[in-house]
C-alpha cells in the first residue's frame, strides 16, 4: 500500500472520528459534497500530504478551490485569425504630360544685289550681308531657337543687258559662287541647297523706269538691283513662348429626367 493511500485512509478514519463525535449536532450528519467534511463543515485535509479527503461521489463538476481545480466550462474554440486582406498598392500619380513644344515654320531671304557687271563674284558687302543672315538663323531670338535649316534655295538673277544665253549662265554662275561662299565660308550643308539661274526673267520692280536711252555708265547702274543673287531659307524652329496647357473636355450637362406622364382623370 502506498504513502498516499495510507495517508488517505488515515484521514478518512480521522474523520469518520471526527463526524462521529459529531453525531450529537442539531443537524445529525454532514451533507457528502465530494468532499468529507468535519464538524464545522470544514474539507477535511490528510494530515501529512494536506491533500483534500475525497468520497464517493466526488466529481470534477464537485471540485472546490483549494482542493483541486474547478471543472470551468471549456472556452470555445477560438476563431482563426483571418489575415487581414492586403492593402492594394496606391497607383502613382499620373505624372502630367510635358507639354509639347511649339514648332515653328521658318522661311527667311535676302537679296544680295548690285554685283558688278558682267561678273559673277559677289562684293564685299553682298559676303558681309550674307553672313550676318545666316548667323542670324544660326542663333536663338527672343522669339525662337536656332532654325533647323530644311532646305536653301539660291537663284543667280542678271540685268537685262546682253543676250538672254549669256545671261542666263551668267546668272547660274552668280548662284554657284554663293553656293560655294554658303558651304566653305559659313558650313552650310552641301545637301541641303538647291541653286539655278533665272537670267534677267525676274527683274526689281523699280527697274522699270530705267531707260534704254540713258547713257550706258547711267543704265547699268540703274539696272545695279537686278544684278543680284537670292538666298531663301526654309526650315523649322522651337518656340520660345510657353506652351499652353491642353484644355480640359467639357463636362456634358446631365440629361434632365422626361417628365412623368400626368395620370389620367
Amino acid at each position: 500500500m502506498s504513502s498516499v493511500t495510507r495517508i488517505t485512509l488515515a484521514g478518512v478514519a480521522l474523520a469518520a472520528v471526527a463526524g462521529c463525535s459529531g453525531m450529537g449536532s442539531p443537524s445529525g450528519t454532514f451533507k457528502n459534497q465530494g468532499y468529507l467534511l468535519d464538524t464545522q463543515g470544514n474539507v477535511v485535509r490528510a494530515p501529512v500530504a494536506g491533500v483534500c479527503v475525497r468520497t464517493s461521489d466526488w466529481t470534477p463538476a464537485r471540485a472546490v478551490e483549494g482542493c483541486d481545480a474547478v471543472l470551468r466550462p471549456a472556452a470555445p474554440p477560438a476563431k482563426p485569425k483571418v489575415a487581414p486582406k492586403p492593402k492594394p498598392e496606391a497607383k502613382p500619380e499620373a505624372k502630367p504630360k510635358p507639354a509639347k513644344p511649339v514648332i515653328l515654320n521658318i522661311t527667311e531671304k535676302i537679296e544680295l544685289q548690285n554685283i558688278p557687271f558682267d561678273k559673277a563674284e559677289l562684293t564685299a558687302d553682298n559676303q558681309k550681308e550674307l553672313t550676318t543672315f545666316i548667323g542670324a538663323l544660326n542663333k536663338a531670338n527672343k522669339a525662337r531657337q536656332a532654325v533647323k535649316f530644311g532646305a536653301v534655295v539660291v537663284t543667280g538673277h542678271t540685268d537685262r543687258l546682253g543676250t538672254l544665253p549669256y545671261n542666263m549662265k551668267l546668272s547660274e554662275r552668280r548662284a554657284v559662287v554663293a553656293k560655294d561662299y554658303l558651304v566653305n565660308n559659313l558650313r552650310v550643308d552641301q545637301k541641303l541647297i538647291f541653286w539655278e539661274g533665272k537670267g534677267p526673267k525676274q527683274p526689281i520692280p523699280v527697274t522699270k523706269f530705267c531707260d534704254d536711252k540713258m547713257a550706258r555708265k547711267q543704265l547699268i547702274e540703274c539696272l545695279g538691283p537686278n544684278r543680284r543673287v537670292t538666298v531663301e531659307v526654309v526650315g523649322t524652329a522651337v518656340s520660345n513662348a510657353k506652351p499652353k496647357p491642353e484644355a480640359k473636355p467639357e463636362a456634358k450637362p446631365e440629361a434632365k429626367p422626361g417628365a412623368k406622364p400626368k395620370p389620367k382623370p
